[in-house]
């Protein structure tokens, strides 16, 4: 069983990839291998043609290989809520909350997110154009091994960019050598309040692969399900995780960003997140038409979340 995810250093997709080395995946009798595979459109599009079984991914992206969600359902959420900060230079002194900090600025964001960061710009009332807000790809983020968020420190260390919208880890490096300031956070509402239902980190796989083999989606959820239960108990356990896949400054800081983020580990896709993550797609004409919660989740398997 092949499962993908965009970003490896990192905490946005870690309960799968701690499903997959802490033994959960192997305990419900799946043989899991765990890849690198960026930016999330490139993942999804691999998903649709077969070569993955699963993706860990942002669960808008979806619509990126799947159009109108068609050959595809969400299984389960891996966290809720939109999941990436904005970190914008320290020497800036912009403050918290403050999304107009961005005017003149060029912001890095990988594929994917990039269109979560613009919207969310526009929401606060800033037009991109007029006001010389430049969001785009940091340069050397699609090597393989690489996380988008620890290079997009490394570019503001670097004075490539003037900010980034990324992960809590690719953040927290940041703060942490004092290169940069966490202006936003979209998880905690720290943000226009519609971009803290743009998305959220979820298992997706196939329409194909549930018809074909639902006793194995069955077990992927059961994986995910207990894995976020066993890292709720136990957050040190992602540091086993960190010191085998992680360089070691990172390795140091997950179980610390997964104990911080414990209150959003909950496996369960609510309806509002459906609607408020569609309305989003529309926005962005991701989406073309209305669709049914069915439509986007496989809710045969929504019992496994509360089991």
């Amino acid at each position: 069983m092949r499962i993908a995810v965009p970003d490896l250093i990192s905490n946005s997709y870690f309960p799968a990839v701690a499903a997959v080395e802490l033994g959960f995946f192997k305990a419900e009798g799946l043989d899991a291998e765990l890849e690198l595979i960026f930016p999330v459109p490139k993942t999804m599009e691999e998903l649709r043609e077969g070569k993955l079984d699963f993706v860990a991914g942002a669960a808008h992206a979806t619509l990126q290989a799947f159009p109108n969600w068609k050959g595809a359902k969400l299984l389960a959420s891996l966290a809720q809520n939109t999941y990436w900060m904005l970190v914008l230079r320290s020497d800036l002194n912009a403050k918290l909350g403050d999304v107009s900090a961005v005017k003149g600025l060029k912001i890095g964001a990988a594929p994917g997110p990039d269109s979560t960061i613009r919207q969310l710009i526009k929401e606060a009332g800033i037009d991109l154009e007029k006001d010389g807000v430049e969001v785009g790809p940091v340069p050397g983020s699609t090597g393989a091994g690489v996380s988008f968020g620890v290079n997009a420190a490394q570019a503001l260390e670097d004075g490539i960019i003037d900010g980034f919208w990324a992960n809590a880890m690719g953040s927290e490096v940041a703060v942490r050598k004092g290169l940069g300031t966490v202006i936003l956070d979209a998880r905690r509402g720290i943000c226009p309040p519609p971009s803290v239902r743009y998305t959220f980190p979820a298992l997706v796989t196939t329409d194909a692969n549930i018809e074909k083999d639902p006793e194995m989606v069955r077990a992927a959820v059961r994986a995910i399900v207990n894995v976020q239960k066993a890292l709720k108990e136990d957050p040190s356990r992602a540091t086993a995780v960190g010191e085998q896949l992680f360089p070691a400054m990172e390795a140091g800081m997950i179980a610390g960003l997964i104990e911080r983020d414990l209150p959003f580990y909950d496996p369960a896709i609510s309806e509002d997140a459906v609607k408020g993550m569609n309305a989003f797609a529309k926005d962005i004409g991701l989406l073309t038409e209305d669709v049914t919660y069915d439509q986007v989740v496989a809710t045969q398997f929504s019992g496994i979340w509360t089991d």
